[in-house]
């Protein structure tokens, strides 16, 4: 595997890791709000993910 690959999944590790880490009742809370939502809702939260990810990596280069 290419080592930028696994240094970026090792990041991401680290960011998803924080949240439950520093702040777990908040992190708990948000969890259950993302589960309530309905599963068009869930795609329109991931397709922004996406989009955002990708965007970041296309101002990094």
């Amino acid at each position: 595997m290419n080592s930028t690959l696994i240094t970026a999944l090792g990041l991401m590790l680290v960011l998803e890791g924080l949240l439950p880490l520093l702040l777990p009742q908040a992190w708990r809370e948000t969890f259950k709000r993302m589960v309530a939502l309905k599963d068009g809702q869930l795609r329109s939260v991931g397709l922004l993910s996406v989009v955002g990810g990708l965007v970041l990596i296309w101002l990094s280069r």
